[in-house]
């Protein structure tokens, strides 16, 4: 197996979890050059996506994915994560060079610790964006931040990844990646609980499409908060009520499922 030379070098890439984030960023890839090389897909509905996606990529069993890449892609749900990694790792199926990614929002790179005695290069990436598991993310991705956390040697080798996916790497510290995934969490778990609530309520007055009548002011409110709120002239005083730092985070923005 070819072992990467730098950050530019071409990579045999598997995907080992075909759901949104898996095939997007394993297409993100393959646009920037790679050779989607194998995925590993469970369900009807991950088998179908990545036909879709990711097409003429043949779908294997994870030990067989591991085997034929020099980028494992490991997109599955935080709480598969660490028994994977392990399994993976008992199995012997590492090889070093390997570079092992993972796209967990919670996790840092001592999730892949079980592989450390294979010399992978471990790398932990997360674009804060929410994916559709379609075509159309790559525009997505283009405008997304990515977290990244890996070891101080391999952040160019994360950083260019990224970057070769359209996305803008930033680095989070391996210690502040529960409290990154706690953000995100509470974003997404707000934003559907206050717009689950108003669309009951504008149904009750009569409104036939609520969700058509909340977009416009929705994303307006959302761009001034941006732009000139409180989120953008002190996050700090905005977010501390909200966003406590968790020791364990919660799900992240995109669980994968």
């Amino acid at each position: 197996m070819s072992t990467p030379s730098g950050p530019t070098a071409r990579l045999r890439v598997g995907v080992i979890g075909a759901g949104r984030a898996g095939v997007a960023l394993g297409a993100a890839l393959a646009r920037a050059g790679h050779l989607p090389v194998a995925v590993a897909a469970v369900s009807d509905a991950s088998r179908e996506r990545a036909e879709a996606v990711l097409p003429g990529v043949p779908i294997r069993e994870a030990l067989d994915v591991v085997a034929e890449a020099d980028l494992v892609l490991l997109a599955v749900p935080d709480d598969v994560l660490p028994g994977l990694v392990a399994g993976l790792a008992a199995a012997g199926a590492f090889h070093p060079g390997q570079v092992l990614l993972h796209t967990s929002a919670r996790y840092g790179i001592g999730v892949l610790e079980p592989a450390a005695t294979h010399d992978v290069l471990p790398v932990a990436i997360h674009p804060a964006v929410a994916l559709t598991g379609e075509l159309g993310d790559g525009e997505r991705l283009a405008a997304a931040l990515f977290a990244v956390t890996t070891l101080k040697s391999l952040r160019p080798l994360g950083e260019a990844l990224v970057m070769e996916m359209g996305g803008e790497p930033v680095w989070v510290e391996e210690e502040d990646r529960p409290a990154y995934a706690a953000a995100l969490g509470a974003v997404r778990d707000g934003l559907e609980g206050v717009l689950g609530a108003a669309s009951r309520v504008l149904a009750d007055c009569g409104i036939p499409h609520p969700a058509r009548a909340l977009a416009p002011l929705v994303l307006t409110a959302l761009e001034d908060a941006l732009r000139t709120g409180s989120v953008a002239r002190d996050p700090g005083v905005y977010a501390a009520p909200v966003v406590d730092r968790p020791s364990d985070g919660p799900e992240p923005l995109e669980d994968d499922q």
